[in-house]
């Protein structure tokens, strides 16, 4: 309800407006390199959240409803924070610290979209903003696209869940991705890490290694292709 106290003529902080400015960059270059990334499976959905998104920061700036706004990007944050955590740590061959991430994910993905943003951000846009301020057309065109993100969330949360229950009932979260969970070729590194778990390893690991089409003692992405994490670690 403190989202509309003195709503229009609320002041825009000088943090929550870079907070804005590297979220709306953050966004477009996502929108831009889809058409220059590997085509995946999950392009037009992708594409369809990013659009939104970027709609919904640049006129919540344009309205001044950059509280709501603010709040609702911190909470795809907090998810979207231990994912590429746990991608990096399936990359390092680091498995169980990305199984561990990834249920981590899943659990603040579930509580903070079919949760926390159901039950205060739809519910304070849908009707205490109504009670507040009354009828107006900007009002029903943000709602209309914070139910879309909506319907994204239950369609990724039926992913993951079925992710979840895969990598539980097969012993590992090795090919954990979750909207593919399939043999999905989302990327050459995911594929290629793909492939070690089924494929053996040779008894001379110093061998030439191929990773991300490349070959080399390098590997891609700056860790050596021939070693794995230690069980340390």
């Amino acid at each position: 309800r403190q989202c509309w106290n003195g709503y229009p003529y609320q002041p825009l902080m000088p943090d929550l407006h870079y907070y804005y400015i590297v979220e709306l960059s953050f966004y477009w270059s996502l929108m831009f390199s889809q058409f220059t990334d590997i085509k995946r499976k999950d392009f037009s959905i992708m594409f369809t959240h990013h659009i939104v998104t970027v709609i919904l920061i640049s006129f919540s700036y344009v309205t001044n409803l950059t509280r709501v706004g603010a709040l609702t990007l911190c909470l795809h944050d907090s998810a979207d924070i231990l994912l590429e955590a746990a991608k990096m740590a399936n990359y390092c061959k680091c498995q169980k610290l990305s199984d561990l991430l990834f249920l981590m994910f899943a659990i603040v993905f579930i509580i903070s979209r079919l949760g926390i943003y159901p039950l205060w951000i739809l519910n304070t846009m849908l009707f205490e903003l109504y009670e507040a301020l009354g009828n107006f057309p900007a009002m029903w065109f943000f709602n209309i696209l914070l139910i879309v993100l909506q319907v994204l969330h239950c369609f990724w949360s039926y992913l993951i869940i079925k992710a979840a229950y895969k990598a539980i009932s097969r012993g590992k979260a090795g090919k954990w991705n979750p909207l593919h969970v399939a043999k999905d070729d989302r990327s050459d590194v995911e594929s290629s890490s793909d492939e070690d778990d089924s494929v053996p390893r040779s008894n001379n690991p110093h061998n030439t290694t191929t990773t991300n089409g490349t070959s080399g003692a390098n590997g891609t992405n700056g860790y050596l292709t021939g070693s794995t994490c230690s069980e340390d670690h």
